[in-house]
């Protein structure tokens, strides 16, 4: 039986995918299997692919005949999947060494639908250790009771699906699946999902996987239509959550999350394409409506005041037909 399916999609990443490919080599098991997902490259990607998966253990790979972004690929890896355990890697990261057999010890020693776990974030030549913002270290918890404090950094918002392991009983329940076609924070709706609906999980101290920042086509980089995603991403968070029977404590949560990510994008607005920014703030205004008037009021009284105006002002702004996401 496949003890761990790791899925990697991997889109026009030729110059990194080396690297990624030799550290799963030193994660291989004869009961993994690493299932690599080409989302329709055009560069030298396929034929690196081709060769993974002759040469590495438990490889197999699959082509997408068009590009579906992220979320679509990492979902074609799952419905692949045959593993008892499950766990997502991105196509221009690595892994340390034995990282693997170590994450499949913990989450079997500890018993839970999912564990999450520290990783290294890598800018240029700098190294950032994040943490799990969890307090309690291999303990066994109720994923819902690390939603809230609203007004803290909380699990929901170290949304890396990477950053962990999940048990087969979440795929079986729809519970690892993304949205199909988001192209950005496709991470956002996953991660609430999972920690309203999973029945326990645990953050260990376990450090290895390697995240790449600024990669030229990453689209954290690039300031197209694509990123507007983040509004239909965070409009199924607000959705989903107000269907909860613990809504009323878990909306102010969202809806504050929702307004930092708005705030943050119109605060590098100069990275976007003239036409794109415009929609930007046309979208992002349409949204601000769109929220519980009466919990978007109170996120907004507790935010700073200089965020607070911007985001007061860009409610009024008037909304152009088809600003909805």
């Amino acid at each position: 039986m496949v003890k761990l399916s790791v899925i990697v999609p991997f889109y026009n990443v030729q110059q990194y995918a080396p690297d990624t490919l030799r550290s799963l080599r030193a994660n291989a098991r004869e009961d993994f299997e690493f299932i690599l997902v080409d989302d329709c490259s055009t560069d030298g990607t396929p034929e690196i692919l081709a060769r993974a998966e002759r040469e590495l253990p438990g490889a197999v790979h699959v082509r997408h005949e068009q590009n579906g972004g992220l979320a679509t690929a990492r979902n074609t890896g799952i419905d692949k999947a045959r593993g008892e355990y499950v766990t997502f890697l991105d196509g221009d990261d690595w892994l340390a060494p034995g990282y693997y057999p170590q994450l499949v010890d913990a989450i079997e020693s500890l018993n839970c639908d999912f564990v999450r776990t520290d990783h290294v974030q890598c800018t240029a030549r700098a190294r950032v250790v994040h943490r799990v913002p969890v307090g309690r270290r291999n303990v066994v918890m109720n994923p819902r009771d690390a939603i809230l404090p609203a007004d803290r950094s909380t699990s929901v918002d170290y949304a890396y699906a990477w950053a962990g392991v999940y048990h087969r009983r979440l795929v079986d329940k729809g519970l690892v699946h993304f949205t199909d076609g988001l192209r950005t924070a496709e991470d956002r709706p996953w991660i609430w999902k999972l920690h309203r609906e999973a029945e326990s999980f645990a953050a260990v101290n376990l450090l290895g996987v390697f995240y790449r920042r600024g990669v030229a086509s990453s689209l954290t980089q690039i300031g197209d239509v694509r990123q507007l995603d983040f509004i239909r991403a965070f409009d199924q968070v607000i959705e989903e959550t107000a269907q909860d029977a613990d809504a009323k404590e878990l909306l102010p949560k969202a809806v504050r999350t929702y307004c930092a990510i708005i705030s943050h994008h119109l605060g590098s607005i100069e990275r976007f394409e003239p036409a794109v920014a415009k929609k930007l703030k046309s979208m992002s205004a349409a949204a601000l409506r769109r929220m519980p008037q009466d919990v978007l009021d109170e996120a907004l009284d507790s935010m700073d005041l200089q965020r607070a105006t911007k985001l007061r002002r860009l409610r009024r702004r008037p909304a152009p037909a088809g600003a909805a996401a």
